[in-house]
């Protein structure tokens, strides 16, 4: 049985233990949380001073569960006299219904106790368990509780109300029950979450959804968004099921912008239910060819919130695109910088790749048009503040070495760039796939500039830059005599030597030499860094090689279907079907949901993938990874006036086939392993 449980509808969302009780804890986000503030840290249900305890719980919608309960220890208990169903959704805010059954043939009395609190915890306090600054006040009101928390301007408040009457103190509600014989009694609770801004109101009230959805509303919203993704059909169960359970967990993670009122995608649950720059654009990746709705207000936001100075607090620098934003108390008051945070040297040219992508998918030229200013600033910017060292690589070194990321790429964990003995280099680090990146940037830069901005000569000066760029880094990152690309360079250009996942970004972003490609394949499948479920982030024999690791040993989906897409794109079809049917089949032992990450185990170890015990579920990228690997499989790739078909289906795999795929084209269907080897379609 799950030791937690999870429901959610956009940034806001509850965590509770499996009896859906919710204990004051700093080691893992517990609680009711909206906009990086948790609202309830104690809502604890006991019936006549006993705890209640689970026999089964109903958890197959992302915003509503339910709990089926009995009192007593669960080894003790035998034909319970009475039950006990917790009954829940969000929408904004938090509805729990409560019915206790008697089973009993005559009447009984019931002490039925909700403990009721708040710290109202910034999620950063409880990541790095720091201890608040200010204090709650909780004021006892007719039939309800209200809980205030006050530090200078920041204002934050939960409200929780009872349908039944109750005996309210400081700390909680008292329900004094009596119930017929085979009778039930039901009250509902509803706790109204407030964030206060300047005026006095509640800053989400003028959003379009005004912070506050109905269940039915929510279902409709989500049912919506899958009615209009593509229709698969497949033979294969855990792939059909990953599409579904991606298509729910995505819509599921949209949430309202308080800085521009658009809809966006939440990173991860429970971490990352923000804006984030890199996450956010990967996703977008991902799912564009299914869900080219949601990519525009990414691009829209991202832009508007594009650097425009230099702010060392921040990390900020013109033309650069954000790593972070959130709305919690401690980026108000600046002990960290995330308001918004600069951090990352990957977002400014994936903002790049990503704006072309949707281009090519959509035919939007006037979404290239309207931010060429921006996607000009972001290409300057590689070339400016992010070559640290004036050697035409992308470096990166915090300007903050007190509250900003040292590392800052996508294994932005402190140990996650290694040598391969497992010492740490120095700073600035020039990691292998923001080269790559910036590599694809240019040609994509180049294509928007020629095709919608009108600028042939910009065009070529990015199409001669960026075969320089190729042909540098295939001098200087290639280790001859181990035939793979190094990690990173350090500040005096050594190899920083581990071998790791990275080098699967370098197919992608195309800038691997043709002749080298098929040793770096090589590598990603070898038994070093294929564990049998995926792709790991770092080889098994490198000196930091941890299989539970965050970034030094796991692996990651996301990470596996950047690789897959490399891969593709290179012309090892073979080699991108097995990581796909890998991912597939560990997704089974998810429930169809892929986590963040899991251990790095050798698949002949287990009979199945092993937890990451902290993985954020749902994540973002990880719910765009059955989808990126779906179009992997079909060969899926926008050309022109054309929709090219060249499928990488894994044998066994039988059918698969994509119907009403949107985009540039109109509706199409997109068949993928066919009844003969040689009755693809190559154009549809």
């Amino acid at each position: 049985m799950k030791e937690r449980v999870s429901i959610l509808d956009g940034n806001t969302f509850l965590v509770s233990d499996r009896r859906g009780n919710i204990e004051p804890s700093f080691d893992f986000p517990t609680g009711l949380f909206s906009f990086d503030t948790r609202f309830l840290s104690t809502w604890i249900l006991s019936l006549d001073g006993q705890p209640l305890h689970a026999l089964s719980i109903d958890d197959s919608l992302s915003y509503k569960t339910r709990f089926f309960m009995v009192p007593g220890e669960p080894t003790h208990y035998l034909d319970a006299a009475v039950s006990v169903i917790r009954s829940r959704s969000i929408g904004g805010s938090f509805d729990e219904e409560l019915t206790l059954l008697n089973h009993a043939d005559q009447e009984k009395e019931f002490r039925l106790r909700l403990d009721i609190g708040s710290d109202f915890a910034d999620l950063f306090e409880i990541k790095h368990k720091r201890q608040k600054k200010g204090s709650t006040t909780p004021t006892v009101e007719e039939n309800g509780l209200r809980l205030t928390y006050r530090r200078q301007g920041f204002h934050r408040e939960a409200m929780i109300g009872s349908t039944a009457p109750a005996e309210v103190d400081r700390g909680g509600m008292t329900f004094r029950i009596r119930v017929e014989p085979h009778g039930e009694w039901t009250t509902r609770l509803h706790v109204t979450t407030m964030i206060y801004g300047a005026r006095g109101e509640d800053i989400r009230a003028t959003l379009p959804l005004g912070g506050h959805r109905s269940v039915a509303a929510i279902e409709a919203d989500q049912q919506a968004l899958t009615a209009n993704a593509p229709k698969l059909g497949c033979d294969c169960q855990p792939l059909a099921g990953a599409y579904r359970r991606s298509l729910t967990d995505l819509a599921a993670l949209r949430y309202e912008s308080i800085t521009l009122g658009v809809r966006l995608v939440a990173a991860g649950l429970p971490w990352f239910m923000t804006l984030f720059g890199r996450d956010s654009m990967f996703t977008s990746l991902q799912i564009l060819p299914f869900l080219p709705e949601l990519i525009q207000p990414t691009l829209l936001m991202l832009a508007g919130l594009q650097g425009g100075r230099i702010d060392d607090f921040r990390d900020e620098e013109p033309g650069k695109i954000l790593h972070e934003l959130r709305y919690g108390e401690t980026a108000g008051f600046e002990e960290q910088p995330h308001s918004p945070y600069y951090g990352a040297a990957d977002t400014t040219a994936l903002f790049v790749i990503l704006l072309d992508e949707y281009e090519r998918w959509t035919g939007d030229g006037k979404l290239v048009r309207q931010l060429e200013h921006e996607t000009r600033a972001a290409l300057a910017w590689l070339d400016t503040y992010g070559d640290l060292l004036g050697t035409g690589y992308v470096w990166y070194m915090s300007r903050n070495p007190e509250t900003g990321l040292p590392n800052q790429c996508w294994k932005d964990s402190p140990d996650a760039i290694s040598y391969s003995d497992g010492r740490l280099p120095e700073f600035p680090r020039a990691t292998c796939e923001l080269q790559g990146y910036a590599y694809d940037a240019k040609l994509r830069g180049a294509r928007m500039a020629r095709t919608h901005w009108q600028d042939p000569a910009y065009a070529e000066r990015l199409e001669r830059e960026a075969a320089a760029l190729k042909e540098r880094f295939n001098r200087d990152f290639w280790i001859p005599d181990r035939e793979y690309y190094a990690l990173a360079l350090d500040p005096q250009g050594r190899h920083v030597d581990a071998l790791s996942s990275n080098i699967g970004h370098l197919l992608w972003s195309g800038i691997v030499d043709e002749a080298r490609a098929p040793a770096v394949a090589a590598h990603l499948l070898g038994p070093r860094l294929f564990s049998g479920w995926g792709v790991r982030t770092l080889a098994d024999d490198q000196g930091r090689y941890n299989p539970i690791g965050y970034h030094v040993g796991t692996v990651w989906p996301f990470d596996n279907s950047i690789i897959a897409w490399g891969l593709w794109k290179y012309g090892f079809r073979e080699e991108a079907g097995q990581i796909c049917d890998a991912m597939l089949n560990a997704s089974r032992y998810f429930d169809g949901r892929l986590p963040e990450a899991f251990a790095g185990y050798e698949r002949g170890l287990t009979d199945y993938p092993v937890e990451y015990p902290t993985a954020c579920s749902p994540q973002a990228w990880s719910a765009g990874t059955p989808l990126l690997l779906l179009r992997v499989m079909l060969g899926l790739e926008p050309q022109g006036e054309h929709l090219i078909i060249d499928p990488a289906v894994p044998p066994g795999m039988g059918r698969v086939e994509l119907l009403d795929i949107p985009g540039r084209w109109g509706l199409v269907d997109a068949l993928g392993r066919s009844r003969t080897p040689h009755d693809d379609n190559d154009r549809a």
